[in-house]
């Protein structure tokens, strides 16, 4: 019998989320390397080199891979031998131990939950509440799993409810293309098969904790072992996924997922529920065990596990200076091409673009100036000691697609930074009006935010992270997704 104390699950629980915040599981930075390696596509592989590299800047600064930083998802499991020694809940005390994640001084991370969901939508400051998954079990240990699941690979998320007879690759490798780049492959697809709608969904997400293990079955199959039916799903998966060309950041290449992982429940015979949730290029997630001797014992990081590897969009790119950017130079770029940014642009998301929307058709006028302006999709970490500004990757930018065309057309805006496809009005948008649109690497928010050399708020502090900032950057990368003339690096697929 183990008597759990209070604090001590507690503190296990904020040093889980702090730890997944900055240090990638080891089995992911293999699988990303090993990608990296076999890669062709001079973009996609340019792109896995930004997050590689991010990622070791994190794991040895201690600052969050993606500005990103998740809502928080608990997987608890109990032994029924287990005894308390605490005056708080299960939920309260994972509760207690994100809110002090969050917020701790060293590295403060990002609130991203929201309260009164079909409402309001108010920040609740802390990124609480969790959502916690409770299991008893026989036993004397309690067993847990954190996940900091990031929005853009989240609202990815598909349910299937298909016919017995239905083929369930088939059907996978159909809605995989219409999930877009927005949840930052090259990742894991967690898919459950099988119980019912909510019963294959958390399959799923479960699915995500485990290992990466698709070089094993690969293995196996080479050397003609013996392979169960879910890993010969898996496989199948993972080879017809890898065809479909989507790749790094939905760029092209033979990467966009890394690993398939499969749980399955017996289910009824009329039903075939097949969830389907991606885990982007920021996975993190971390188990731990408590068996009543005081608090979690976390991996340590080695920072001989990261390669190093140079950045590839260092040679042969253009310059430009935003501060002088006008229509008639946008029209010189081309899709495809590599460009550092320097001077000022201003950021804005979902929150931000509502509000300039309103006052536009209200005929009032708007707090900043965008004429002549780029908009970077962001909603920056907070910063910590010297730095300007915490980790700042991009956000999704088909979100903001319902705006766009009414931006550019109204008040002169030449383009914005984003990350992934945008929909097909939003590219003529951009073509009719003599717009551009760039990409930076999602999963690269530290690496990024080490290129903004100023920051300051020019309207709606209430929004805070989506508050619209200006940021004086100095060689952002970002490639030219869209061009004025409205051809798209996306057309690949």
């Amino acid at each position: 019998m183990s008597l759990i104390k209070q604090d001590d699950f507690i503190t296990s629980i904020r040093n889980a989320f702090q730890f997944i915040s900055y240090a990638h599981p080891v089995d992911f930075i293999q699988a990303m390397y090993a990608a990296w390696k076999k890669e062709t596509n001079t973009a996609a592989k340019d792109a896995i080199a930004q997050i590689l590299i991010n990622s070791r800047m994190c794991a040895e600064a201690k600052r969050p891979i993606c500005q990103d930083t998740g809502i928080a998802v608990v997987f608890v499991k109990i032994g029924m031998n287990v005894q308390w020694n605490a005056q708080l809940s299960i939920e309260e005390m994972v509760n207690e131990g994100v809110r002090q994640a969050y917020l701790s001084q060293d590295n403060t991370l990002r609130a991203s939950i929201v309260s009164d969901p079909a409402g309001l939508r108010q920040n609740t400051k802390d990124n609480t509440p969790a959502v916690v998954h409770i299991e008893m079990t026989q036993g004397d240990n309690v067993e847990v799993i954190c996940a900091a699941k990031g929005g853009g690979s989240e609202n990815k998320s598909k349910l299937l409810m298909l016919n017995p007879s239905d083929s369930i690759v088939d059907a996978i490798v159909k809605v995989v293309p219409t999930m877009g780049a927005g949840w930052c492959p090259p990742g894991v697809l967690g898919i459950g098969i099988g119980g019912t709608a909510e019963k294959a969904m958390l399959m799923a997400k479960k699915s995500l904790m485990a290992p990466i293990t698709l070089h094993e079955l690969q293995h196996k199959k080479e050397t003609n072992q013996a392979l169960s039916n879910i890993e010969k799903l898996r496989l199948e998966l993972y080879e017809k996924i890898n065809d479909l060309n989507i790749g790094a950041q939905g760029l092209g290449g033979i990467s966009t997922v890394l690993d398939i992982k499969i749980n399955d429940y017996p289910t009824h015979a009329a039903s075939l529920p097949v969830a389907i949730i991606p885990n982007c290029a920021a996975t993190r997630h971390v188990e731990f065990t408590l068996d009543g001797s005081g608090i979690a014992q976390l991996p340590t990081i080695n920072l001989a596990d990261w390669p190093i590897l140079p950045l590839s969009h260092e040679i042969q790119q253009y310059v430009i200076n935003v501060n002088e950017l006008t229509k008639d130079k946008l029209k010189q770029l081309k899709q495809g091409d590599k460009v550092l940014l320097n001077g000022k642009i201003l950021t804005a998301r979902d929150a931000a673009h509502k509000k300039l929307i309103d006052l536009l058709n209200n005929n009032h006028p708007l707090p900043v100036e965008l004429r002549n302006k780029i908009i970077y999709y962001v909603g920056p970490v907070d910063p910590v000691l010297d730095e300007v500004v915490g980790p700042a990757g991009p956000t999704t930018a088909t979100r903001m697609d319902k705006f766009t065309g009414q931006l550019l057309a109204q008040t002169g805006l030449l383009g914005m930074i984003g990350k992934a496809e945008r929909g097909p009005q939003t590219v003529t948008d951009i073509k009719n009006n003599q717009a551009i649109y760039f990409i930076a690497v999602g999963g690269a928010a530290y690496l990024i935010s080490k290129t903004i050399k100023k920051s300051k708020v020019l309207a709606f502090p209430e929004l805070g992270m989506e508050a619209i900032y200006e940021f004086e950057v100095e060689n952002m990368p970002v490639t030219v997704a869209i061009d004025a003339h409205g051809n798209s690096i996306y057309d690949h697929k």
